[in-house]
């Protein structure tokens, strides 16, 4: 009876509160597009006249707005475009805006942003309203999880350490673009989130296009492109203060201000973000601060200029040594069935143990790093794993619109990046789990574990008065103030120019075409320097050929192991056509690009004692793509696309960073992939469907090996043969019964798996001018992709049960993830077994809002987030058959289960 009653007062509640809604305000839903060529417009302003009732379109131009009983018109207004007044007469009011001679949608160009219900291509949106009310300050790429196929995990757990898979190709084969521009590395195609940290704070929207996308540059994407647009300068004056404050002793206080429209001519906006925390898993520390800077200037009615600027000078701790399970619980290991071996091999610390510190005693001398020398983070203790680096990236784009007809989107970018990730040099001393002493380098990596550095023991040696040390009864014969052993800086400094440019051609109301070009250039100096001597005056360094005698004896700064320049050469052009009618798009795509890499060694000499230099010829890519819309009535739509990319090996398979050499025949990676899906959506918006099959075979995986040729010179092989296959369904839904419930579903099941065995021979010549046959055998066919959870059902539940407040219950599920592989480790016949298999794991955060009701000009928004509210243990990042952290018994084979992951 209790109970009973019970539900019929919450029902009651429910009732009362819907239906004060109904009574009090009227529901009005939209979408917002321009009026020449139909792309949906971000940020339209929409207030209902006589009130101050507003809201703001999305990353896909729709709105919601609540009008006041009695409220007769709508008011949309945008920079550049003509203020609309619209007449309520309705629950749907979708708008076409007209531009006062100059588009509004230029970024959204430049970004190749896909179009609902139109673009044949499988893509997610996430707007900045969800940015806020979801990923709660953790790194950007994590807000992607609510996506099909997309897996983000925050790494080690320092900030920004983060990484994205897409479809299982990891980051290399994601294009990551930041307003039109890419942002991947132009020497090995990664991309680093601390780069980037604190962006979250002025991104506008993020468009993830899975597979090849419809992305025109000449830059190739296979996994799947993700589009970051910025907030544009804000029509409206105003300003935003933000502070968040969590676990970790994290705190972030953000500031932001507009200047609005002046003069009907200039707008600019301005972000300062400032972080600081201790971290979650043992000293993950984070010191960073982050800026934006946004500015609209429009020169005429045919001509405009947008300047972004932004940057993340930061310092993190780091966490990347990953640990055997048995490391961070016993319990949690005996679930998974890990053997009496394992559990005596790896002591039991806890889920936030970090190998990569150590406390330090009586030591303050500074550490040299970002040019000078300064203050350590924390006198207490040392971080073997630091991450320090500061990458501006300023773009200014020209838009401008020759005739009706003729539009032209012009970016000029530079992007300079300074700094690095720190380490160990030489002999550090370190202690087993038992509190054994060693400085050799190795012992601990492959014996009991979890060892622990030293830093007392490495400082008294390096700053004995002795000629000689004993280490391990060895002899080791050094000058008076010599470090054995010290911390290194790992430089990797930057400098890339960029122009993109594209001619967007309108031949008729349904046929138009882009060409357009994308050149860059990139100088890249990769060096080691001496971070900290540890106690000593000196780091004993002959490695430079051009150096003899006291040149030997390096000091704070100078530099140490290599120093090389390294540069990239890139032009590519491409041409698009697309056919567009109410119910029909067809669009193809052709990118041509040519790259070239040169590479200096500062260190070493060449036959006539000038500094080693290579380079290689021009090495040419391209990809063809099209795909085709048809929406055979209002709200469904069908679509196909196929893509064949030719794509030009990175650098690191070119040139041997090391001895210079380079490769004879550079192989392309060939990749083939078509995707078919249907989209439904009802007319009311209440609901929307995407499904879609995917298919993708990655044929000549880029393998290079380094050998000998005839004339006894370095050189670089590829050895050709390897390929995958990632194929897939992918499900996206949304539904919306009435305004205080949504309800939001992400569906993806795939199969990754290498397609066939590798066998071949190469010729590695001696020194004598002979020649030895060498076999390669991979034995991979039909082993799992890792890396990713092939299988992923996310569910998201929203509710808002009076004004203001908002519930969000987000609940991901992941299974079928292998562990990550090197496949070229596969080397025997006998050991075909599966790479293990991690547990599958269920994962709930709770996200919570409250808009405080206030009158006036200002607004204030409280948010809370829990991630993981049923504290679940589970694998998120795993290596099969670590060589550091795995357990493989007495007979010493490798077992591809948990024991040796």
């Amino acid at each position: 009876m209790v109970m009973r009653n019970l539900q019929r007062m919450l029902l009651l509640l429910f009732l009362v509160t819907t239906t004060s809604f109904v009574f009090a305000q009227t529901k009005i839903t939209g979408t917002v597009t321009a009026d020449d060529d139909g792309n949906p417009i971000p940020g339209v302003t929409i207030t209902v006249k006589g009130t101050s009732v507003g809201t703001s379109t999305d990353g896909n131009g729709k709105y919601m707005i609540e009008a006041p009983v009695g409220a007769k018109i709508l008011i949309f207004s945008y920079i550049g475009m003509t203020t609309h007044e619209a007449v309520i007469n309705g629950n749907i009011i979708d708008l076409a805006m007209l531009g006062e001679d100059i588009g509004l949608t230029e970024i959204y160009v430049i970004a190749d942003r896909a179009k609902e219900r139109e673009t044949p291509v499988a893509f997610s949106d996430v707007d900045k309203k969800e940015i806020e009310e979801q990923l709660g300050s953790r790194d950007i790429p994590l807000i992607m999880n609510s996506t099909p196929s997309v897996y983000a995990t925050a790494g080690g757990g320092g900030s920004g350490d983060a990484r994205i898979n897409v479809r299982g190709f990891n980051q290399r084969n994601v294009a990551i673009m930041l307003n039109g521009v890419p942002v991947n590395d132009m020497e090995n195609g990664w991309v680093y989130w601390s780069n980037w940290d604190g962006i979250s704070d002025a991104t506008s929207s993020i468009q993830m296009q899975r597979g090849l996308s419809a992305v025109n540059l000449a830059t190739p994407s296979v996994g799947g492109t993700m589009n970051i647009i910025t907030s544009p300068a804000e029509q409206n004056a105003g300003g935003t203060a933000k502070f968040e404050y969590g676990s970790g002793n994290f705190m972030k206080a953000s500031v932001t201000g507009h200047s609005g429209m002046i003069n009907e001519k200039f707008a600019a906006s301005a972000s300062i973000v400032r972080k600081v925390g201790d971290g979650v898993i043992d000293k993950t520390w984070t010191d960073a601060w982050a800026y934006y800077f946004g500015a609209t200037y429009k020169i005429n009615e045919k001509h405009k200029l947008e300047l972004f600027a932004l940057g993340a000078p930061q310092r993190h701790g780091q966490n990347l040594y990953k640990q055997n399970v048995a490391t961070y619980s016993h319990e949690f290991a005996k679930e998974l069935g890990v053997v009496q071996g394992t559990l005596d091999k790896f002591q039991e610390q806890d889920r936030k143990y970090n190998q990569n510190w150590g406390n330090v005693s009586n030591y303050s001398p500074d550490q040299y790093f970002f040019g000078k020398e300064r203050e350590r983070h924390d006198k207490s203790f040392l971080n073997e794993r630091e991450n320090f680096y500061h990458k501006p990236l300023v773009n200014l784009n020209w838009y401008a619109h020759w005739t009706s007809k003729i539009h032209q989107y012009t970016t000029v970018y530079y992007s300079g990046g300074k700094g690095g990730g720190t380490g160990t040099y030489g002999n550090i001393y370190r202690r087993d789990a038992d509190g054994e002493l060693s400085d050799d380098d190795y012992t601990y990596y492959y014996g009991d574990s979890p060892w622990k550095w030293d830093w007392d023991e490495t400082i008294k040696a390096n700053s004995g008065n002795d000629e000689t040390v004993y280490i391990d009864e060895d002899e080791i014969s050094r000058e008076i103030g010599e470090s054995v052993g010290i911390l290194r800086n790992s430089r990797n400094d930057q400098n890339m120019v960029g122009v993109l440019s594209k001619f967007k051609i309108l031949f008729t109301d349904n046929f138009k075409a882009q060409v357009g070009v994308d050149w860059r250039k990139a100088k890249i100096d990769h060096y080691r320097e001496v971070r900290d001597l540890l106690g000593g005056q000196f780091f004993y360094f002959d490695g430079n050929e051009f150096e003899s005698g006291s040149d030997y004896n390096k000091k704070l700064g100078d530099k140490i192991g290599y120093y090389s320049t390294n540069t990239v050469d890139w032009t590519g052009y491409f041409l698009q056509a697309e056919y567009s009618t109410k119910q029909l798009t067809a669009y193809g795509t052709f990118g041509h690009s040519f790259i070239a890499y040169t590479y200096t060694n500062h260190f070493k000499k060449d036959e006539d004692d000038n500094e080693l230099f290579a380079e290689t010829d021009i090495i040419q890519g391209y990809q063809i793509k099209g795909g085709l819309s048809y929406r055979p009535f209002d709200g469904f739509s069908v679509f196909a696309n196929y893509g064949y990319i030719s794509k030009s090996p990175i650098f690191d398979n070119v040139i041997d960073d090391n001895s210079g050499a380079v490769a004879d025949d550079p192989q392309n990676e060939i990749f083939n992939a078509y995707e078919i899906g249907v989209n439904y959506q009802t007319a009311s918006k209440t609901l929307d469907v995407k499904l879609n099959y995917y298919n993708t075979k990655w044929d000549d995986r880029a393998i290079s090996r380094g050998i000998q040729d005839a004339d006894g010179n370095d050189a670089i092989i590829f050895l050709r043969g390897m390929g995958q296959k990632h194929n897939g369904f992918e499900l996206e839904a949304f539904y919306k019964p009435f305004y205080i419930i949504e309800i939001g579903a992400a569906v993806s099941f795939g199969n990754w798996e290498y397609t066939k065995d590798v066998s071949g021979t190469y010729r590695n010549f001696q020194s004598d001018g002979s020649f030895v046959e060498e076999d390669f055998d991979y034995y991979i066919a039909d082993l799992k992709v890792g890396d990713a959870p092939q299988t992923q059902i996310t569910g998201m539940l929203t509710i808002k049960p009076i004004k203001g407040l908002r519930l969000q219950f987000d609940a991901r599920y992941y299974d079928n993830h292998y562990a990550d592989f090197e496949p070229t480790s596969r080397t025997d016949e006998a050991d075909k077994e599966q790479v293990w298999l991690t547990p599958s794991y269920f994962i709930t955060d709770l996200h919570f809002s409250y808009e405080i009701p206030l009158k006036g000009k200002f607004d204030i928004t409280v948010f809370a987030h829990v991630f993981n509210i049923l504290d679940e243990i589970y694998i998120q990042d795993a290596v099969d058959n670590s060589r550091y952290n795995g357990y493989y018994g007495d007979d010493n084979q490798y077992s591809h289960t948990v024991n040796s992951a």
